[in-house]
């Protein structure tokens, strides 16, 4: 697959197959996503991280292809900082001076006391500090793909409202692909890669239902 240099892009070949041991899902058609937020769904265990690491190339696919094109990162649902550390200070130590100053910035829209050390943190809140190095470290003119897994765990509905307005207003030159067990019917997903009957497909907005209300029913 070929894609504009300066555009992010994944793409899933068709009888890409995904596991450890045995096999979780099929790529069942080619896969192309863009700029922009794409959300990946499915049951527990069958298979979003597996996909998300296999995408990063932290694990090899048992069979088939695909191609990112964009600076990679891969933001696991386990990733931690030291504890002794602050917010402030671990902004400052991997994020440029714009990236610190927007990340700052929103901290304190988030209700996020950077000045407490990581380990005093709340679940919710080291999310929110890992999601804001995770966005404030793209860069303008460089295409970057944000894999973000289970990115909400720990979050109030304030918090994934103020990131999913983030994303929609920073789509040019980010692709996000986002694991998430969505908690409300009405929440809108334009683009959606689902893992259902160990099958890997990709829902449009144009030919799919765009709430998750109509979605979940998909999966099993």
């Amino acid at each position: 697959m070929k894609f504009m240099c300066n555009s992010p892009a994944i793409g899933i070949t068709d009888g890409l197959s995904i596991g450890y041991q045995s096999r979780l899902a099929v790529a069942v058609g080619d896969i192309e996503l863009g700029c922009g937020t794409h959300y990946l769904l499915a049951r527990n265990g069958r298979g979003k991280t597996t996909l998300l690491r296999t995408l990063a190339g932290v694990i090899k696919p048992i069979i088939g292809g695909f191609a990112c094109d964009g600076r990679c990162q891969l933001l696991s649902e386990d990733l931690t900082f030291d504890r002794e550390l602050t917010a402030k200070v671990v902004f400052r130590s991997l994020l440029n001076k714009k990236g610190y100053i927007e990340a700052m910035t929103l901290a304190e829209q988030l209700e996020l006391d950077t000045g407490k050390t990581y380990g005093k943190l709340s679940t919710g809140n080291k999310r929110k500090v890992a999601l804001l190095v995770a966005e404030f470290s793209t860069k303008e003119g460089r295409p970057d793909i944000l894999l973000l897994d289970e990115p909400f765990t720990g979050l109030d509905s304030f918090a994934r409202e103020i990131f999913q307005d983030l994303w929609g207003k920073r789509q040019e030159g980010v692709l996000r692909l986002v694991s998430c067990h969505p908690d409300f019917d009405s929440m809108e997903m334009n683009s959606s890669v689902l893992i259902s009957g160990g099958e890997i497909i990709h829902l449009h907005a144009e030919d799919a239902p765009k709430r998750w209300g109509d979605l979940k029913s998909q999966l099993n």
